[in-house]
């Protein structure tokens, strides 16, 4: 039940962190710094995906070593990020009513 929990906020966590341009990596680390910690398996289909809708844009860096793709929020996926947001702080406001009366 957990896992299906978090399955539903796993978007809103990794368009929030994508407001700069990271690698996927790096955007694993800083999510689990955070207490959101998201499997390689699940993160990399999620950002293909996230691109493929719109969402995010990105670009090939070498920077001096191995190519990494660095994802970042489209105007789209700053928007995607607002709406979700608001979603998410209306949902936990009734959640946090409703279970201020369960004992």
């Amino acid at each position: 039940m957990e896992l299906e929990l978090r399955r539903g906020v796993i978007v809103l966590a990794v368009l929030s962190q994508l407001g700069d341009f990271r690698y996927g990596y790096e955007l694993r680390q800083a999510l689990a710094e955070q207490g959101m910690a998201i499997e390689e398996g699940t993160l990399y289909p999620l950002l293909r995906r996230l691109e493929s809708q719109g969402a995010l844009v990105s670009e090939w860096r070498t920077d001096g070593g191995s190519p990494r793709r660095y994802y970042t929020l489209s105007d789209d996926g700053r928007a995607l990020r607002a709406r979700l947001a608001g979603s998410w702080r209306e949902l936990t406001a009734t959640m946090e009513k409703l279970l201020e009366g369960a004992s």
